[in-house]
């Protein structure tokens, strides 16, 4: 408020400083009045007059004619009240113009609201299809004027596919190129509009964009939804349940998403004639708790955030185990297991110890990003369960 208060203060100062110059700095020799003006008129007249009787272009009766109408008019013309006797006071001029400016600009501020209250009315505005549409249109627009800004087509495939339009989608993804080529998430997308586009049949282009997707990274939802479901079309129902299996793993329990997933395993397991799951050993194979989260940063979460459980071999910087799932309640419980390993031959369970930390991102990306809400690293036992983790800090 008071970043908005202060410039406005000043911009108001200026204006009234614009407007009152002529009172404030008056000039300084003395300005010549109409009654002035109007005598040196007539006074000239009066010489040119008595010029033309000398030279003979009038006679005497015609002279004191005209002399005696001039006489009458100036005596009229200088009789008024002289302008600069009437102006008035300039003191109460300035006074009564920055009274009126002040009230006027207070007036409009309280009738229209502060800034914040404009904008906060213009957001409270409901976005309709009809407008997304036009401003996806205008976008698109632009790129076709703009085809090697790459990021920018990446965007656009982005809002085709929000809006289902995914042929569309398909065309613009395929015109960002390079840009998607280190971004898991985006292949994947990419590949969920492609299969969407061949109706669920996952060939050629699609299965190189699962597989490059979960190379980048191996607990991507999306990539492990897409690869799980291409290798249950395909008869492979082994690999479809380890597939489904990891992605399960990161879903909260009993929401919608992990039934949903879990009678999809189920069916595949019975499909392709393979045993019921077995709970993970006990001891020294998973690291379970609860995360928390602090009171002052609870207003930072927002609907979408992703909660990562971030599992290291202590001294290492590359993970080992990667929980991610969707940011509810909290407090949450979370459970780190061979299944999330982000490499098959190196499992959670080879480690005695592992340094375990928690980050809420914005955008699920594997790299830390300013913003982010975190949690203190600790060292705890493989086989830990009860572990308590606070999210206590934003990273800068």
């Amino acid at each position: 408020m008071t970043s908005f208060l202060i410039p406005a203060f000043l911009l108001l100062v200026l204006v009234l400083v614009l407007l009152l110059r002529p009172f404030i700095f008056p000039a300084k020799g003395e300005l010549t009045s109409r009654r002035q003006m109007n005598a040196a008129i007539y006074r000239d007249e009066l010489e040119k007059l008595e010029a033309e009787r000398e030279s003979g272009v009038i006679n005497a009766v015609d002279y004191e004619i005209s002399h005696a109408e001039m006489r009458q008019r100036l005596f009229q013309d200088t009789s008024e009240e002289d302008d600069r006797a009437v102006m008035g006071s300039s003191k109460k001029t300035i006074i009564g113009l920055c009274i009126f400016i002040v009230l006027l600009s207070s007036v409009m501020y309280f009738s229209l609201g502060d800034a914040t209250r404009v904008a906060e009315r213009n957001a409270e505005q409901p976005m309709t299809r009809e407008g997304v549409e036009k401003m996806v249109a205008e976008f698109a627009t632009k790129m076709e004027k703009d085809p090697s800004n790459l990021k920018g087509w990446a965007m656009l495939a982005r809002s085709y596919r929000i809006l289902g339009r995914n042929q569309e989608a398909a065309v613009a993804y395929e015109g960002a190129g390079s840009f998607i080529d280190s971004d898991p998430q985006l292949l994947a997308d990419y590949a969920d509009v492609l299969a969407t586009n061949a109706n669920g049949s996952f060939t050629g282009k699609l299965t190189q964009l699962i597989n490059k997707a979960l190379k980048l990274d191996p607990n991507n939802l999306m990539a492990l939804w897409l690869s799980g479901t291409a290798s249950y079309t395909s008869g492979n129902y082994k690999a479809a349940v380890q597939a489904w299996e990891k992605l399960a793993q990161q879903l909260p329990p009993g929401t919608e998403e992990a039934r949903s997933i879990e009678g999809s395993i189920a069916d595949a397991r019975s499909k392709g004639g393979l045993p019921s799951a077995s709970p993970v050993a006990a001891g020294g194979k998973s690291i379970s708790g609860t995360i928390e989260i602090t009171a002052d940063l609870r207003p930072k979460l927002k609907a979408g955030d992703i909660v990562m459980v971030i599992a290291r071999n202590p001294g290492e910087r590359m993970p080992v185990a990667v929980l991610k799932t969707a940011a509810s309640e909290f407090p949450m419980s979370f459970s780190l297991t061979d299944a999330l390993a982000m490499n098959p031959s190196a499992p959670l369970s080879k480690l005695s110890e592992a340094s375990i930390e928690v980050r809420v991102s914005k955008t699920g990306m594997a790299k830390p990003e300013a913003g982010d809400l975190i949690s203190s690293a600790k060292t705890v036992k493989v086989g830990s369960s009860n572990v308590r983790l606070l999210v206590d800090q934003v990273r800068q």
